[in-house]
């Protein structure tokens, strides 16, 4: 791919989930970039409101919109949307993009374990299979779980039990902003294609030693519960749960305790630590003086 600033035309990059936890950070260091443009794919354009990205229209559930979303790029950040037909999604969409157009897929860490044959693993397959240049980012838990009101930051703001299924296994979470950070040089620059990046954070902590952490930052005490994965997801149902159970299980297995230096070889720094996260984040969530 030619360098961006090193041609007439600007590099084009369309970023779908553009507001999400990687989208948004990952468009900002992309509109920060001279010779980029920078397409944020959302299925509210209004939204989109970020400086120097041009609102797109892009929905998993409206492929009419894609090719309008498509034209031109030369890079693609993709999502994986959670859902049982990302595979063929994914695939469908890959059709309508440009040939020279290099591929970025967000997937997990250890993807091969979830089925060597099963729903991860084939969405990344589509990926290779596609005729594009391509990468694969596997990145660990994210450390925006805990700031994210869908999961755990009333417990943050108020303090409590951290229930969390973990069987005494380590996860090494990962800050958004990295996977991000990796996904700008692996959409924008030569040396990346066909490879996947098992990312991770720098340390792999247990559950009790994440709750100090939580504790520390907050100012509120946070104590790990080791709950079971039947506790864990419910309320859930259908696709969502079989997915959340899943996943727990791996992580009582150990899927998610490999630490890798691979956001430190890509960007030339170090992963943050969930430490250093929640310094940046602890002061909102503490009690006024």
């Amino acid at each position: 791919m030619t360098a961006p600033g090193a041609a007439t035309d600007p590099t084009r990059v369309l970023v779908t989930g553009v507001r999400g936890k990687t989208g948004a950070p990952l468009a900002q260091l992309l509109a920060a970039r001279p010779g980029v443009q920078v397409l944020g794919g959302s299925s509210d354009p209004a939204t989109v409101t970020a400086e120097g990205v041009r609102p797109t229209a892009f929905s998993w559930d409206d492929p009419a919109g894609w090719p309008a979303a498509v034209e031109g790029i030369d890079a693609v950040y993709v999502v994986r949307p959670d859902r049982p037909d990302a595979p063929e999604l994914i695939a469908a969409l890959l059709d309508q993009v440009p040939h020279r157009a290099h591929v970025v897929l967000l997937s997990e860490q250890s993807a091969g374990d979830v089925d060597p044959q099963g729903w991860a693993v084939r969405a990344e397959q589509v990926v290779h299979d596609s005729g594009h240049s391509w990468t694969v980012l596997r990145p660990s838990w994210f450390m925006q779980v805990f700031t994210d009101p869908r999961f755990y930051l009333d417990l943050l703001i108020s303090g409590g039990d951290l229930p969390f299924p973990d069987g005494g296994a380590h996860i090494a979470w990962i800050d958004a902003r990295d996977i991000a950070a990796v996904a700008e040089r692996a959409l924008l620059e030569p040396g990346h294609a066909g490879l996947r990046y098992e990312l991770t954070g720098p340390e792999a902590l247990t559950l009790p030693r994440t709750a100090e952490l939580l504790s520390r930052a907050t100012g509120r005490p946070v104590v790990h519960q080791d709950v079971t994965v039947e506790e864990a997801v419910a309320g859930t149902a259908g696709f969502d749960r079989e997915l959340l159970a899943l996943t727990y299980h791996r992580v009582r297995g150990g899927s998610f305790a490999t630490v890798t230096g691979t956001v430190e070889q890509v960007t030339g720094r170090p992963a943050r630590t969930l430490g250093a996260f929640l310094d940046d984040i602890g002061p909102a969530l503490r009690p006024a003086a």
